[in-house]
């Protein structure tokens, strides 16, 4: 590869230097430059995700983050076999809501499913050709959902019935998994069975990839107060992994901001997540990418009509500046009209989470970072309070709300240079639409012609250069 780039590589150097070159004969740099070469910086990293992020579902702020499935058989029988399949969510902020997973795969031979507890088939198939006892279903590309928890007790089996709910890990890790009993069937004698082919994994909508499902070692499991370790006969996994470009078509949130300090409002940017194509009189659209397929069903996203189109608006209010700490207030605003959104979460990244902080109306944690100089502040509601984010009606919106108080670290806390505001906010692990830096509000009496060193610029420069070889590689 360094030979067949390497003209490319000589080409960014001497444009590299150029631009350094030419700050230097310049003199002095100013924040306006700032702005402008960060919003390129911006662009291009947009264009950047859009091509690589897309091949490998990679998530730089939760790298280890996918759903494992796993198929444990710890029990023989006449022609087959019988499993527990659990399903664990290592995400540290993407959950499965309502709705509920679905599980999928394909049998390799003519295996059908006897029975199961703790989750059932959504079809039981043609099983005419059994005369003595009806399978629970014998369709060769069977569909598993999970039971409610008001399931009958006959039915349920240990970890299940949740409705098909998995918490995020970093949030309730245990509620974060679901387990399933299944007795598989008509081997014909070979009853150590194949491994299922294709499985799929909606969680409750499309997105995830998942890999072929592999032998591993056996899962061993303690008994007897942790002194007895007992393993299974057999397992089978596999790791299904998320990716926003086959989930939604358009961003589903974007991020406004404002500060005490100017009356200049930040909106989201334009067309965030599609644009208009309603008469613009009315009340509500419909988004870009929906199909007629969501509307018969009754899950279209309708919402109110708004430059920027999004469900979901995260507001980022710059309340107070105090002596050792600053106030910022987090409105998250659900535009949608037939959607609400249980267990939601937002994941900010802001350096200023470094320090302590106290938030006062949603539950919060940090999570680890790896490569990232930025803290990284995971938000949550709060049970029977605001767990709950409600549609959007004709009268109001649907909203929650609080106030973080953070810590100052006199050596790098600022308000010059958009430093208060994030670099990056999910929502339910989702990353939403950020406005450009030149349209951040700007500090008042004359703070936009402070300085900016050559080694910030030269280093502002350099990212660019990477971030354009990126999109040519």
């Amino acid at each position: 590869m360094e030979l067949i780039f390497s003209p490319m590589w000589a080409f960014a150097l001497k444009l590299t230097l150029l631009l350094v070159a030419m700050s230097g004969l310049s003199g002095i740099i100013y924040t306006d430059t700032f702005l402008f070469v960060t919003s390129l910086i911006l662009f291009f990293n947009k264009l950047f995700y859009s091509f690589f992020v897309f091949a490998d579902c990679y998530d730089p702020l939760d790298p280890n983050g996918n759903i494992t499935v796993t198929f444990d058989t710890h029990k023989w029988t006449d022609d087959g076999y019988v499993a527990r399949v659990t399903i664990q969510n290592y995400y540290q902020y993407r959950h499965v809501e309502k709705q509920g997973w679905k599980l999928g795969w394909t049998w390799a031979e003519d295996e059908v499913i006897w029975s199961m507890s703790g989750a059932f088939a959504t079809q039981q198939g043609n099983c005419s050709s059994f005369i003595f006892q009806t399978p629970h279903s014998c369709l060769k590309n069977p569909v598993i959902v999970d039971l409610e928890p008001t399931a009958a007790p006959e039915n349920m089996t240990e970890d299940c019935c949740h409705g098909g709910i998995l918490s995020a890990w970093a949030i309730i890790p245990s509620n974060s998994f679901s387990s399933f009993e299944i007795m598989v069937g008509n081997l014909e004698g070979n009853t150590h069975g194949n491994k299922p082919l294709n499985l799929t994994l909606m969680a409750p909508g499309p997105g995830y990839t998942c890999s072929p499902i592999e032998d591993t070692d056996p899962t061993v499991s303690l008994v007897i107060g942790g002194r007895r370790e007992i393993q299974v006969f057999r397992t089978w996994k596999s790791t299904c992994t998320y990716s926003t470009f086959l989930s939604n078509k358009v961003p589903v949130c974007c991020v406004s901001l404002s500060t005490f300090y100017s009356p200049t409002i930040t909106t989201c940017p334009q067309c965030s997540c599609g644009c208009r194509d309603a008469n613009p009189s009315t009340d509500s659209c419909i988004r870009e990418g929906s199909s007629l397929s969501q509307l018969s069903s009754g899950k279209l996203d309708i919402v109110q009509c708004t430059d920027h189109m999004c469900p979901i608006r995260v507001h980022w209010h710059v309340k107070n500046n105090y002596m050792s700490h600053w106030r910022v207030k987090l409105t998250i605003s659900n535009y949608n009209l037939a959607k609400n959104y249980s267990d939601w979460n937002i994941l900010v990244q802001h350096p200023g989470f470094s320090q302590n902080t106290t938030t006062y109306s949603f539950n919060s944690t940090a999570l680890p970072t790896v490569g990232f100089a930025d803290e990284i502040a995971l938000f949550w509601g709060v049970t029977f309070y605001n767990n709950e984010l409600l549609h959007a009606d004709d009268k109001k919106l649907g909203s929650v709300t609080t106030e973080i108080l953070l810590g100052k670290d006199s050596n790098s806390f600022t308000l010059n240079g958009g430093w208060a505001f994030p670099r990056r906010i999910y929502f339910n692990g989702e990353n939403c639409e950020m406005p450009l830096p030149d349209t951040y509000p700007m500090l008042p009496n004359g703070s936009s012609t402070q300085k900016l060193t050559h080694p910030q610029f030269f280093f502002l420069l350099l990212c660019l250069t990477v971030k354009v070889l990126a999109i040519w590689l």
